[in-house]
């Protein structure tokens, strides 16, 4: 079966003790399992951005898994903007060094 549901993006910044737990990789992992391409990476202030493209039942899914994430990690807050997806990545990765959107 072919899905013509139109893909959106997710851009989320995660908030809490999401560092030094695994949260980049298995957030990484997740989105791989779900077929969206995007990012993670941590930022200077604390905070995991993640960014994601992908069907807005699928995008869901990891936003329910985001709020949660890790077994190790304490989310507290999941800042959500929903913006048009471009099709600029080519698969999910974890990021490191870039700077900030």
């Amino acid at each position: 079966m072919v899905t013509t549901e139109r893909k959106q993006r997710i851009h989320l910044l995660i908030r809490g003790k999401v560092q030094g737990v695994y949260y980049r990789s298995s957030a990484c992992e997740e989105a791989r399992v779900l077929g969206l391409t995007g990012f993670v990476r941590n930022l200077p202030t604390g905070e995991v951005e993640l960014l994601a493209e992908g069907t807005q039942p699928v995008l869901d899914q990891l936003l329910a898994w985001c709020r949660v994430g890790p077994p190790a990690a304490q989310v507290v807050e999941v800042a959500i903007r929903y913006e048009a997806a471009t099709g600029e990545y080519p698969d999910f990765r974890v990021r490191r060094g870039d700077p900030l959107l």
